[in-house]
């Protein structure tokens, strides 16, 4: 299990520790307001499970992420598979999920480089992709800042979600092992 470091941040295996300040992260609004719903304790705790026993799995997922300095907990960054049917299939995606204090700070843009630089190099992918709500503008704009391009022939509706739901349509943002190296 591989953990990644920044200037600021540490990519890192998920502790138990992790589990009540990213429930209350998936509790929050704001944070989820780009998602169908906000998640319960016991669904917080599933996902941890998940991706964590995703990263013991692969040697790669959605890292907890913790800022260096003060060793605090503040999120989630990082590549997963998607779990879904996705109609731009098989692929590794990239993502993240801070808490609302933590944006503004250029966390997710700098958690989403070193997750980048991962994927291309130790892991030798050839492409991560990347994909969100219509709506989910500040996500675009990070997707935009590590030198992902807009697929506009990619963009979909989300298979979970019902015909006619708010948040079904999704863009879907592309970067190659080519684009990232340039």
């Amino acid at each position: 299990m591989s953990e990644l470091t920044t200037d600021r941040l540490l990519l890192r295996q998920w502790k138990d520790s992790d589990r009540e300040p990213f429930a209350a992260l998936n509790a929050d609004p704001a944070v989820m307001e780009h998602f169908p719903a906000a998640l319960t304790r016991a669904e917080s705790d599933t996902m941890v499970d998940r991706v964590s026993a995703a990263i013991d799995e692969r040697g790669f997922g959605f890292w907890a992420v913790e800022v260096r300095e003060a060793g605090q907990f503040i999120g989630m960054t990082g590549l997963s598979v998607p779990s879904f049917d996705a109609p731009f299939g098989p692929g590794v995606e990239i993502g993240w999920r801070l808490m609302k204090d933590a944006w503004g700070n250029g966390y997710a843009t700098e958690g989403a480089r070193a997750s980048l630089a991962h994927a291309f190099g130790p892991l030798g992918l050839d492409e991560v992709l990347s994909f969100t709500t219509t709506t989910n503008k500040p996500s675009q704009r990070v997707m935009e800042r590590i030198g992902m391009t807009h697929d506009e022939a990619g963009d979909f509706d989300h298979p979970r979600l019902p015909d006619g739901h708010p948040l079904q349509r999704h863009v879907l943002y592309r970067i190659t092992r080519a684009q990232w190296e340039a």
